[in-house]
């Protein structure tokens, strides 16, 4: 053992010296050794052992030993050191005894397995005992994580009612796995977190589905458990559903207990819980106390909504100084995004230009241009608001606004104010002043000089001074050759110059610069509608449909579309969804009642009519179809109310006085028809079909008046009879005089003296045809009875009701560009432009 060194235990490195090169390992010099030469060439050649005894274990009293008996140490004849023995005075940690996997001899029955794959395969593991205790307490606290994460899923994807089931079952389970806990007396603690997220969402999910006082006593119950830690912070949950429940005491109160509770280290947290006392204050009309309040907030950490909120109520309590101090506070507040430059390559370097493409509209850039978007949304709302406030007069104040913001960062505003401005004046009727304001842009740069030449000819289209609008709408294209607007606006010109070929590539050329511009595909529509090409005006109204699901403007165009294309089935599938969206529209309900008409179902003809002349009761054609369905169908009385409605609408056509009379002569009231007769006799002493009822009258009910009216009967029609020979005596001389005039130069002057029997003849088929044109024009009065016909019913057929398109803009006028995209049930709204911001 005094050549074997053990390694100590405070050495540094246990294996120093280890890979130290050592001649004598060098394989090149093999040939040379000559011990290593002979154990080649003798199969029974040994080798010097290299093996030493091994101290500390059972072997360490006796030398080691091989298959082939007892090893003497021997030196090699090189002089190659044994392993575990001292080289040079250099310690080395000892190795295995020999190689493994294998030996110089082979044993019998044995193969080479390092692996030990000849013993089988492994037994299988030990089942783990489910019985006991520990175990199913852990199973049921896994069950519990599972339902609380599916009550969470399912809340994500909208599905509350399904979240609050879980929400429940895992409460129930966690009330049951602490009873088992009880029961059993283990001695490991409570779960107090997993306690904590069953009933946090718990209550979370009752106040999603509006049970808001289950969700109050939920948050009671964690509130007043000292063992959760941070759980005073749900008193702000607590203040946000008494703020629902419009109880704002009580959420002053917690918002307040809540605040007390956070420290001062959480900064952001409690911002966002003063921003919600002010807003309850400002709910509650206390606007000094959210004034307080907020400008607490703009002291220590201003931000664009609380800013907006102090200009609110200043504005309510009508301070004009704080007004504007508090907007100038509004425009100085620093978002925190960079410039735009960054976003702009700078050299010609790929790796950078690639970079800067990548960060271009990733999701931080979004989130920059919202919150861009929103303080100029605060800022253009703030102006218009006060501008009238803070001066005698609005537009000095929308002049210090626009001063103001021309200072900030905010210096593109400045122009868009300039417009709101002569928006402004539109509202008040002030047309002159808007124009006048619209005209200043004329000299400034491209965009503001194009969006206020698209609204200057928008203003001039509406006053109908199509020359002016066409003058403002070239100069906007020519400002910026791809505003939408400007080419839409240029289109409905041509559209009402009746060049449709040319409008329909001006809103082609609106499409391309802007696919969803609404207002130039439903102008295409309805001029491929005037060109005829209902097959292209169908795809373009369809196309719009997907855009504005709601349009009950498109849904019209639609159904008119497939009424023409003779597809009353899809016409009228398409008119009930428009009263899907717009279910008091009387225009859709008779022109869906007069489609059933059509197509013979009277049971659906007369309730959607009726439900129109209960909407508008004033539309005549409703009026008249309702009333002579009542004749058609024998039930006079009922056809009487409408007469009284029409009579009233036009009280200088006897026809609807007539029809009354009839109804009651047909329903047996003879008096009364009676009466109603000599009243139209008062107002209308010519009418001859009236006359002619009363002598009918008169002689069934044997009256004296009988010989009264039948003179004045005989003088109606004898002067009616002179008027007509006039007019004939007057249109024959008139054709006299024009193949006279024609026929000058070759007629002889004896021929000019009479007509010639073709003439007359010509004149008579002339006549004629002129008086059956006049009865097809009189249809409805023909549909009266005559006077020796008193009890037959009229046609209904003959009196029918026609639709007027009311629901677009109007029946084939295009829409305006720029409009709101908004439309209501009768007509659409149109507002000045597209590129203003909203309100």
């Amino acid at each position: 053992m005094e050549h074997v060194h053990l390694a100590a235990e405070d050495e540094d490195d246990l294996y120093s010296g280890y890979n130290e090169y050592n001649p004598v390992f060098d394989a090149d010099e093999l040939e040379n050794d000559v011990g290593f030469q002979q154990a080649v060439k003798t199969s029974y050649g040994r080798r010097p052992p290299m093996t030493a005894k091994i101290p500390g274990t059972a072997l360490a009293a006796r030398p080691l030993g091989t298959s082939f008996g007892a090893r003497v140490p021997l030196a090699s004849s090189l002089g190659r050191p044994t392993t575990g023995a001292v080289q040079d005075g250099a310690a080395r940690p000892m190795t295995a005894v020999r190689a493994a996997g294998y030996s110089s001899a082979v044993r019998k029955g044995f193969s080479f397995d390092p692996l030990g794959q000849s013993k089988g395969p492994a037994p299988p593991l030990e089942s783990k005992n489910e019985d006991t205790p520990e175990e199913k307490i852990k199973q049921m606290e896994k069950k519990i994580y599972e339902l609380t994460e599916e009550s969470c899923m399912a809340h994500s994807r909208g599905d509350l009612q399904l979240a609050l089931e879980k929400a429940k079952e895992a409460g129930r389970k966690e009330r049951a796995l602490t009873r088992q806990r009880e029961e059993i007396g283990l001695a490991a603690p409570v779960n107090w977190d997993l306690t904590f997220s069953v009933l946090f969402n718990l209550a979370i999910q009752h106040a999603a589905n509006d049970m808001y006082a289950e969700a109050l006593n939920t948050y009671q119950v964690i509130v007043k458990n000292k063992t959760f830690s941070n759980a005073g912070r749900l008193k702000v949950n607590m203040a946000n559903i008494y703020f629902k429940q419009r109880n704002y005491q009580k959420a002053i109160k917690f918002y307040r207990m809540a605040l007390d509770q956070i420290p001062n280290t959480h900064k952001e947290m409690r911002i966002k819980i003063m921003q919600n006392i002010g807003i309850v204050f400002i709910k509650m009309g206390q606007y000094s106390d959210a004034i307080t309040s907020f400008d607490q907030i703009m002291s220590d950490s201003p931000n664009i909504k609380t800013a907006f909120n102090l200009i609110l109520c200043y504005f309510a309590i009508g301070d004009r100084e704080n007004m504007k101090k508090a907007f100038q506070k509004l425009i100085s507040v620093d978002l925190g995004i960079g410039e735009e430059d960054k976003y702009i390559p700078a050299n010609d370097d790929p790796h950078t230009n690639l970079v800067i493409e990548a960060i271009k509209n990733d999701q931080l850039r979004q989130m920059e241009r919202e919150k861009q978007s929103l303080a100029e949304k605060f800022i253009m709302t703030s102006a218009k608001l006060i501008a009238p406030a803070i001066e005698t007069s609005f537009a000095a104040g929308f002049d210090w606004c626009v001063d103001m913001v021309k200072t900030s960062q905010y210096t593109e505003l400045a122009n868009d104010l300039e417009i709101n401005k002569a928006i402004t004046y539109l509202r008040q009727r002030d047309f002159s002043k808007a124009v006048e304001t619209l005209k200043m842009f004329e000299k400034k740069d491209s965009r503001v000089k194009s969006a206020a030449a698209t609204n200057l000819s928008f203003l001039y289209f509406l006053e109908n001074d199509y020359g002016q609008a066409d003058r403002y709408a070239d100069l906007a294209i020519v400002a910026d050759r791809y505003n939408s607007a400007a080419l839409v606006n240029k289109g409905n010109i041509v559209f009402v110059n009746q060049d449709y070929e040319k409008a329909a590539e001006f809103y082609k050329d609106a499409l391309r610069n802007d696919s969803s511009c609404t207002e130039a595909l439903y102008n295409l529509g309805l001029t491929y509608k005037k060109l005829s090409r209902l097959g292209e005006a169908l795809d373009c109204f369809l196309k719009l449909h997907t855009i504005l699901r709601n349009s009950a403007q498109v849904m019209f165009q639609l159904a008119t579309l497939y009424e023409i294309l003779d597809d009353p089935n899809q016409s009228i599938d398409w008119l009930k969804q428009l009263l899907s969206v717009s279910p008091t529209d009387p225009q859709a309900l008779a022109k869906l009642g007069e489609l059933y008409d059509n197509e013979g179902d009277k049971s659906q003809a007369i309730q959607y009519y009726y439900e129109s002349f209960r909407y508008f009761p004033s539309n005549i054609e409703v009026i008249e179809w309702l009333g002579a369905y009542y004749i058609d169908t024998q039930v006079c009385e009922k056809a009487i109310p409408y007469f009284e409605r029409a009579t009233l609408i036009q009280p200088t056509q006897a026809k609807w006085q007539l029809m009354m009379a009839s109804c009651y002569r047909r329903s047996g009231n003879y008096q009364k028809a009676l009466e109603t007769y000599k009243d139209i006799h008062r107002r209308f002493p010519e009418n001859i079909e009236c006359l002619r009822f009363l002598v009918r009258l008169c002689t069934d009910m044997g009256l004296k008046e009988v010989q009264e009216y039948a003179t004045k009967l005989k003088k109606v029609e004898k002067l009616k009879e002179i008027r007509e020979q006039r007019v004939k005596s007057g249109r024959d001389g008139s054709a006299r005089g024009r193949r006279e005039g024609s026929a000058s130069s070759v007629i002889s002057p004896e021929s000019r003296l009479s007509p010639s029997l073709e003439q007359v003849k010509d004149s008579g088929q002339s006549s004629q045809g002129t008086s059956a044109k006049g009865e097809r024009l009189s249809a409805k009065l023909k549909a009266l009875p005559g006077a020796n016909e008193p009890y037959e019913a009229s046609s209904n057929k003959e009196i029918d009701a026609s639709y007027v398109d009311r629901l677009g803009p109007q029946i084939d006028r295009p829409k305006t560009a720029p409009q709101k995209r908004k439309e209501d049930d009768d007509f659409a709204d149109e507002e000045l432009g597209d590129d203003l911001l909203p309100e």
